[in-house]
């Protein structure tokens, strides 16, 4: 049996955000699986929020420039949330881009004053990371890639650095064939050499205990915690994945039936099982509802392509 493609990971991973963006913001009113389930097979499209809009200006940007450049990066961010203010985003972003233009400085410099000066440690540089985990997934400079994109909304070394483990994890998932057996230990104890910071240090290591206990998904959840901060979101999205690596819906299912940033979580989580199990993983009646699939595919196999002449 043939392994599965690199263009259906990177098609799978940005697909997969997507969807769970969508399906988790769907979650804050059907925060139960036959309900979920039910509302999924009535909609007839399903429609996502910030985190894959800023996941798509990512993706556009590194086609665009072949590899990250904050500045045009950030541009991107702007122009797009012009376009599409009503996506749902945060205050950060908004206030950024304000900031930039009305005073002229940068967007690294714009994100570094939120927060009493000390940056955003939320977790939207994370939840729209998969492309640079897919692009840069065999450099060994994946970390300093993900920070010079971060820096352009989330500026504080927690915020970086729990994107920076996000990107690994897809780019580790890029790197495995699920027809092989899943070697969840390894997973984990790679994945936890990236951080770098002790809040998120200490929540990835919490992951790996609470995987090696067996720990069910509401306890897993009321231990590393439900808020925005990316070091009480992003370590149970890796968790989910960890749990369900084989089904990219009992993956999904598990991220945002757990309270929290749903939305997020999803997307998280999605981007981590696409870019394992591959595009045809994906249930094919939700692929075939996802607002502007054939963009997104089209930035991912753009991405794909550039990869592999990189």
């Amino acid at each position: 049996m043939n392994t599965v493609t690199l263009q259906s990971k990177f098609s799978g991973s940005l697909v997969g955000s997507a969807l769970g963006d969508a399906i988790g913001e769907i979650a804050f009113l059907y925060p139960h699986q036959d309900g979920l389930r039910s509302q999924l097979g009535r909609l007839s499209r399903l429609s996502y929020t910030d985190d894959t809009a800023m996941a798509i200006g990512l993706a556009e940007s590194i086609v665009e420039i072949g590899g990250i450049d904050p500045e045009h990066l950030g541009r991107t961010f702007s122009e797009n949330f012009e376009r599409e203010p009503w996506r749902g985003y945060a205050s950060g972003p908004p206030t950024i881009f304000s900031m930039v233009k009305q005073t002229g400085i940068t967007y690294s410099e714009a994100a570094r004053r939120l927060f009493r000066g000390e940056g955003s440690l939320g977790n939207g540089a994370a939840m729209r990371v998969a492309p640079i985990g897919l692009y840069f997934h065999a450099s060994a400079a994946l970390y300093d890639h993900v920070c010079a994109a971060s820096q352009v909304t989330h500026a504080h070394a927690v915020g970086m650095d729990g994107a920076a483990v996000q990107a690994s994890a897809v780019a580790q998932a890029v790197t495995l064939d699920p027809k092989e057996d899943f070697q969840m230990e390894l997973m984990i104890q790679h994945l936890n050499e990236i951080p770098r910071t002790r809040e998120v240090k200490e929540k990835m290591a919490l992951v790996q205990n609470l995987t090696a206990e067996g720990a069910v998904p509401g306890i897993a959840a009321d231990r590393i915690g439900r808020t925005v901060a990316v070091h009480e979101s992003m370590p149970f999205a890796v968790y989910s994945f960890l749990r369900n690596a084989s089904s990219f819906e009992e993956c999904l299912f598990c991220a945002v039936l757990n309270g929290g940033d749903r939305d997020t979580l999803g997307a998280m989580a999605g981007a981590i099982s696409g870019a394992y199990l591959g595009l045809e993983a994906i249930p094919e009646s939700w692929r075939r509802k996802l607002e502007n699939r054939a963009y997104i595919e089209q930035l991912a196999f753009k991405l794909a392509e550039m990869a592999v002449k990189a």
